[in-house]
């Protein structure tokens, strides 16, 4: 699950799921997200393998929004399960946030402390400031990893250098989750 549905965010995730032989939910993009949980349940469980990834924002909506009732659907789904989430700082003026067990900043470090937008470590430990993170906290999967903004970070995480910040991000979470050894996926 990615916490960011912009258009940076969904050419990103879409070529990086290619890059893992997985499926990226394009319809789930949105800014905000216009999907159910219900119908993207409906999608993911339509997907002929795995991994699939898939976008949910909020766009700022103060409080729980669109993206955040869809991610809270389909993370507690009985036929879905969740291997990570790439929980995306943002800068929210409304200070919503969440925990998160690493963060990788916009040099590829894996850090303790939270990232802003731009990739930069902030102050708080193991903690992010953003818009569709609010209800993590609530979610019981095997790992969040905060990172700044999909895409961008000034320019480090371009997908014309593979988004080496996000790639790092999920491949930590694949390690982490045990889905490499699941389906026989090592890099």
């Amino acid at each position: 699950m990615v916490t960011d549905g912009d258009e940076y965010a969904f050419r990103t995730i879409s070529f990086l799921a290619k890059e893992y032989g997985g499926r990226c939910i394009s319809q789930s993009q949105g800014n905000p997200s216009k999907l159910s949980g219900s119908k993207i349940v409906e999608l993911i469980l339509q997907t002929p393998h795995d991994p699939v990834f898939v976008m949910f924002d909020d766009s700022g909506f103060i409080g729980e929004g669109p993206g955040e009732r869809a991610m809270k659907y389909v993370a507690n789904h009985r036929n879905i399960d969740v291997v990570g989430v790439l929980a995306v700082a943002s800068n929210t003026h409304h200070w919503e946030w969440t925990r998160v067990d690493v963060s990788i900043d916009a040099f590829g470090e894996l850090t303790e402390y939270g990232v802003d937008k731009f990739g930069i470590q902030e102050m708080d430990i193991g903690r992010i400031n953003g818009d569709t993170i609010y209800c993590l906290d609530q979610l019981n999967v095997p790992i969040i990893i905060g990172i700044g903004d999909i895409g961008k970070m000034g320019g480090k995480d371009d997908i014309k250098l593979g988004s080496p910040i996000t790639k790092k991000a999920i491949d930590i979470i694949f390690e982490r989750s045990g889905f490499n050894e699941q389906h026989g996926y090592f890099r």
